[in-house]
């Protein structure tokens, strides 16, 4: 092989899922499944029931080999067991039909999400007889489409299913219980050994299940695999990967639940559901192992860290946010991961061929009158294909690779927003566009590997010089604009197609005055708020520039510095702009909301105004915690309010009030002058000695509260045997006091990331609303 190449045989493809493409709900007897009622879009999705015929002309186009897709449960059996819907396994025949005649071979998945709800009202995946219908389904599959199917899949990414589904509630069927996550995960991984056997019955040469592989890591390890580690972050990171990963390999390809798991599972869900012989029939043989790979899991220990639902049994973990370039849905482009988990996967599990079943990205893509040049896209598979290069050229037994996906389509619970396809889909319409991605992809599977070396593309000046015009012109024709003549346009095109010009957003702004950047104003001061606008210039600036865009910093403190950055919005120097406006009011939002220009802010306005913002639920956080202090027996409860005039603080006192009208008590309150540890152990001093019953606090702010803390102390009251007190904010001091403070956890990494989403949404001119995240109790000590 050359440096470039892909072994002889290696197989490309495309993957997609019945769900997000296929539409025709209703159509053909087809029943509903659990995604129907639980997706807040429609899925008419991509019609690809009424239009595969266009879909397979488009991979043939492309040059694809194989093509992975998913069978909808629900169209071939609509209760999920008993009769089989002949109409429903018709349009599979025909779809097998169409991808043999155009030289397309055939990887079917029987298990992508979609299960039947006829089969959730019956109990869904924590019944175990789920399991079984399962193995009569992909048994009537079988029996009609086996003769021209290459490679089955039972299962696809078994732990979103049970633990996004069953476990979080992101998911459909929409249910909050650990337990359910964990008997769903055994009761998947027994449908796919039962599968296997029936399939394997049937005469199936090829059978598989793809998991979704995520290497754990620390922030450290991001930039340096080989760290080291201490024995609590080695300990977080192996916690995490049994959960995500081996929680499925270990069974399917070794007959065993990992050791470090088994307690986890035993405290949450018990150990009855795993009966004698399942691990037996978990582990029948297959052919290979289909990995998904889109990023890593970056955590570190953190012992106050309350679990994640997603992850029961993480508790003292952080799930952390790293500052590398990321994807339009904010996680991490880290390429060089797939080479270490294919590295892996070869080492530990040395006799099973590797396929990777799943790779891509979403990106906001703009559609221009020359074609959709989703550069970040094309730069994203290329550097996970070199990645995967490099793992087969140091032993790695990767036999192919599909990307994710051939459309844009209906993204599960984000809908129609997220573009992931190679294909460009006008929902409205339904018409198909190839993007530049899947003209560089069907170079790719032409050539069987990448080029050499990475070409410099050329530029709007390469262009120009070429076609003998001036920078403008090329522009012009680049947007598509009519003023330019046939003959010059022709002069310019030209020259686009033997340069292999691709037009960036310097190209496309000359004509639509788009300057590509976007401001992000700091206003000062921010009390208590420096790690959050740390993250937001770290992670708005990571996101949107891994967005394409270019970021200017401006500072927002002074009379001034106000004028000059409403004079540069105004003058249309930037696209948008991410506020973080004082924590008083002010009225640079309200001047920059009446340029026009997209704009957000973070944290509520302390005016009400049409501007949207990205703030924490405060109110519910500090009713939260005020009912966690009625909860203990807490009967005569305090608060510490902080400034007045600050919007955070009435949140988080409306909360607190509501919280003890709903007990039937009255609230007892101590405003503070500011958010310092002064401010707090003066106004703790007050409360006490206002109120010789005091047997808990609640408090605006974590300096405050620990302020509060020493305040108590010199009172001679017992921490928390004589009064309980609880913070607000979660900052870095908050675990290190005596006793650790109990108190609300603000999302700050969340926080920064959903303002760039909203502004890149704006920018898009979608419609938004403000987003609200949830603020989460931390439970210490001092409660």
């Amino acid at each position: 092989m050359s440096a470039a190449s892909f072994p002889e045989g290696f197989v490309w493809g495309v993957s997609t899922s019945a769900f997000q493409i296929e539409g025709a709900t209703t159509a053909d007897g087809r029943g509903p499944s659990i995604w129907d009622g639980f997706s807040a879009d429609r899925a008419e999705a991509c019609d690809h029931y009424h239009r595969h015929t266009e879909d397979v002309r488009l991979m043939k186009d492309l040059g694809i080999a194989a093509y992975r897709f998913s069978v909808s449960w629900a169209r071939v059996i609509p209760d999920g067991c008993g009769k089989v819907n002949t109409a429903g396994l018709g349009f599979y025949d025909r779809l097998l039909d169409e991808l043999l005649a155009a030289g397309i071979t055939p990887y079917a998945t029987l298990y992508h999400w979609d299960l039947p709800q006829a089969l959730e009202d019956q109990g869904g995946w924590p019944v175990r007889d789920t399991a079984r219908h399962f193995a009569d389904y992909a048994a009537a599959v079988h029996e009609r489409l086996g003769d021209r199917v290459d490679t089955w899949f039972t299962v696809n990414e078994p732990w979103v299913a049970a633990f996004l589904g069953y476990g979080s509630g992101i998911h459909a069927p929409g249910r909050t219980s650990a337990a359910d996550a964990f008997r769903s995960a055994h009761h998947m991984l027994l449908a796919h050994g039962l599968g296997v056997q029936a399939l394997r019955a049937a005469g199936a040469a090829k059978v598989s299940a793809v998991v979704n592989i995520s290497p754990v890591l620390t922030p450290a390890q991001v930039s340096d695999f080989g760290r080291e580690l201490s024995e609590e972050d080695a300990e977080a990171v192996a916690r995490i990967d049994a959960l995500a990963n081996r929680q499925f390999l270990d069974p399917m390809l070794r007959g065993a639940y990992p050791a470090d798991l088994i307690p986890l599972i035993e405290r949450h869900a018990g150990l009855g559901h795993v009966r004698d012989g399942d691990l037996d029939v978990i582990a029948q043989p297959i052919d290979l192992i289909g990995v998904n790979y889109y990023a890593p899991l970056v955590v570190q220990a953190q012992p106050s860290e309350p679990a994640d639902p997603a992850f029961p049994g993480s508790e003292g973990v952080l799930f952390c946010t790293v500052p590398t370039a990321v994807t339009a849905m904010g996680w991490p482009i880290v390429p060089g991961c797939l080479s270490q988990l294919l590295g892996r996967l070869s080492r530990e599990y040395p006799e099973t061929d590797l396929m990777i079943t799943e790779n891509g990205a979403d990106f906001v893509d703009v559609v221009t009158g020359d074609g959709i040049h989703d550069v970040e896209r094309i730069s994203f598979i290329e550097e996970h294909l070199r990645a995967l290069r490099s793992a087969i050229e140091n032993g790695a037994r990767a036999r192919g690779y599909f990307v994710w996906t051939l459309l844009d389509n209906l993204e599960w619970a984000d809908g129609y927003q997220r573009k992931f396809g190679l294909v460009h889909v006008d929902f409205a319409t339904q018409k198909r566009r190839m993007k530049d991605s899947a003209r560089w992809y069907r170079d790719v599977v032409a050539r069987n590997g990448l080029s050499e070396t990475r070409a410099r593309r050329p530029t709007l000046e390469t262009v120009a010089a070429r076609a003998h015009v001036s920078r403008a012109t090329v522009s012009r024709v680049v947007n598509g604009e009519t003023s330019v003549s046939p003959e010059v346009r022709a002069t310019v095109m030209r020259a686009v197609r033997e340069l292999g010009y691709v037009p960036n957003a310097a190209a496309r702004s000359l004509v639509t005055r788009r300057t590509n950047t976007v401001a992000l104003v700091l206003s000062v001061p921010r009390q208590g708020g420096d790690p959050l606008t740390a993250a937001v210039v770290q992670y708005v600036t990571s996101m949107l520039e891994g967005a394409g865009k270019q970021i200017t910093l401006m500072l927002a403190d002074t009379a001034e510095s106000h004028r000059r950055i409403a004079s540069h919005v105004e003058a249309r120097l930037a696209d948008g702009v991410v506020l973080l406006p004082p924590d008083r009011a002010d009225t640079l939002a309200e001047r920059l909301s009446r340029t026009g220009v997209p704009i957000v802010l973070l944290g509520k306005p302390a005016v009400a105004s049409l501007v949207p913002y990205v703030d924490v639920d405060n109110a519910g956080g500090a009713a939260a915690a005020t009912e966690h202090l009625i909860a203990r027996g807490r009967r005569h409860i305090g608060m510490i309010c902080g400034p007045m005039d600050l919007v955070s603080v009435q949140d988080r006192l409306a909360g607190h009030r509501a919280a003890l009208h709903r007990a039937g008590m009255r609230p007892l309150l101590a405003p503070a002058d500011d958010l310092t540890r002064a401010s707090g152990a003066a106004a703790a001093r007050r409360l006490i000695g206002d109120n010789p019953s005091l047997d808990a606090i609640f408090v605006a702010g974590d300096q405050l509260a620990i302020g509060a803390l020493r305040a108590a102390q010199e009172a001679g009251r017992r921490v928390p045997d004589d009064l309980a007190i609880a913070g607000f904010d979660d900052i870095d001091a908050a675990s290190a006091t005596t006793p650790q403070l109990t108190t609300v956890r603000v999302p700050v990494a969340d926080q920064a990331l959903a303002l760039a989403r909203l502004l890149l949404s704006r920018l898009e001119g979608r419609h938004v609303t403000s987003v609200v995240l949830p603020a989460r109790l931390v439970v210490r000590d001092s409660t």
